[in-house]
C-alpha cells in the first residue's frame, strides 16, 4: 500500500534541510550598476567623409550611435552620441560598386520593386548611402528607429549645427 505524502513528514535526510536552509546563494548579495540615461552627457561629432570607404565609416558612425566607444555602454539604453556627416558626395565604394551594387525598394504592390544603381543613387540623393549602410548596422528593434534619428547627413561641407559645438571625430 502507498502512503500519501505527507509535509509534516521530511522526505530529505535533516542535516541535508539544515544545510540547504543556513548557506545563503553565492549572487545573493551581490548587484550590478546600472547607468541612467539621462545622466550620460551627450556629444556632438563631426565626421568628414571625404575619400572614407562606406563600410567602415559606418561601422564606425554606428558603433558612436549606440555608445559602444563609452565604458558605460550598455547594450538597452541610448548611451551613445550625435554624429554629424559631411561631404558624403566624396564618400568611395570599393571595387567596381558604384556600377555593380543596386539597392533595391518595393512599393508594396505586385510588381512593385524598383533598383537604383549606386552611381545613381550618389548622383540623386548622397545621404541615403550612408543612411542605408548605418540603419543596416544598428540592431533592428525600436531602440535603432531612435538611434539613426541621432545621425546627420550632410551632402556638402556646410551643416547648419554649429551652435551644438561639435567635436572633429577621428
Amino acid at each position: 500500500m502507498v502512503e500519501k505524502w505527507n509535509p509534516q513528514i521530511p522526505c530529505f535526510p535533516l542535516t541535508f534541510q539544515l544545510s540547504m536552509t543556513s548557506r545563503k546563494h553565492p549572487m545573493a548579495t551581490k548587484s550590478t550598476p546600472m547607468n541612467l540615461e539621462k545622466a550620460t552627457k551627450k556629444e556632438w561629432l563631426l565626421v568628414d567623409c571625404t575619400d572614407q570607404p562606406v563600410g567602415r565609416l559606418a561601422t564606425r558612425i554606428a558603433d558612436i550611435l549606440r555608445g559602444k566607444h563609452r565604458p558605460s555602454f550598455t547594450p538597452h539604453q541610448d548611451t551613445g552620441d550625435f554624429v554629424i556627416a559631411i561631404n558624403v558626395e566624396k564618400i568611395t565604394l570599393t571595387g567596381d560598386k558604384w556600377r555593380q551594387k543596386i539597392y533595391w525598394s518595393h512599393s508594396g504592390y505586385p510588381g512593385g520593386i524598383k533598383g537604383i544603381s549606386a552611381k545613381e543613387m550618389r548622383a540623386k540623393h548622397p545621404e541615403r548611402i550612408l543612411r542605408k549602410a548605418v540603419a543596416g548596422m544598428l540592431p533592428k528593434n525600436r531602440l535603432s528607429d531612435l538611434l539613426i534619428t541621432k545621425l546627420k547627413i550632410y551632402a556638402g561641407q556646410e551643416h547648419p549645427h554649429q551652435a551644438q559645438q561639435p567635436i572633429a571625430a577621428v
